[in-house]
């Protein structure tokens, strides 16, 4: 099938998320079941909560901080975008979960500068993490999905069709671990059909388990 023939599904992500890492890969589950695309984008979850540290538990708040671990790897994805093009985008973000989550080796320079390595990207591009060169563009990308589903959510953000051909955002799906096969297929066929329900806003339970990331 031709790739204009395939169904855009818009991701936000923050390299930072463990919940957005497995929507992530259930996101390239579906493109194995189901004719989709997936096109990446940055989100930060520390431009999103720069205006509430104070609400938010210190540990948490402290990453969010400038200088907090959380700047480091969404500024070296949006310069490898702009560097490099949108296509690296998913490799280097897969590369970067991958040892911030699968591996558990931290979200620290070391794991990032593997990572870059794996995807063939030069070394120099860790620099960024600590440089505000390309901030206009990361906060841009992130204001384009967060105005798709608005300021009270977190990462991944999702948009795709809806009933009328216009995009539908959600925060989401948060689940784990991350299907696979068929059940993926079935996830992501529910979610095109709360897509297209006119005026669907939300399902949610409270989480009684953590990322599991065992088959990934």
């Amino acid at each position: 099938m031709p790739e204009s023939a395939k169904t855009p599904v818009d991701f936000w992500f923050d390299p930072l998320c463990p919940w957005a890492w497995m929507t992530s890969r259930w996101m390239l589950e579906v493109e194995k079941v189901r004719d989709v695309e997936v096109r990446w984008h940055v989100m930060s979850l520390a431009v999103l909560n720069e205006n509430r540290l104070d609400e938010l538990p210190e540990a948490y708040a402290e990453n969010m901080r400038p200088g907090g671990k959380s700047w480091g790897p969404v500024r070296v994805v949006i310069a490898a975008q702009q560097l490099h093009g949108d296509e690296v985008v998913g490799k280097l973000y897969t590369a970067l979960g991958t040892r911030f989550h699968n591996e558990g080796l931290g979200v620290n320079r070391d794991s990032i500068a593997a990572a870059l390595k794996d995807v063939g990207l030069p070394a120099g591009l860790i620099d960024y993490a600590d440089q505000d060169t390309y901030d206009v563009q990361l906060r841009a990308s992130h204001k384009e999905g967060i105005e798709k589903v608005g300021q009270d959510v977190g990462t991944p953000v999702i948009a795709v069709p809806g009933a009328d051909g216009e995009q539908i955002a959600f925060f989401g799906p948060v689940v784990t671990p991350a299907p696979q096969g068929e059940a993926a297929a079935k996830l992501w066929d529910g979610t095109l059909l709360v897509a297209a329900t006119p005026g669907f806003y939300e399902i949610k339970r409270s989480r009684t388990a953590g990322p599991d990331f065992s088959n990934l």
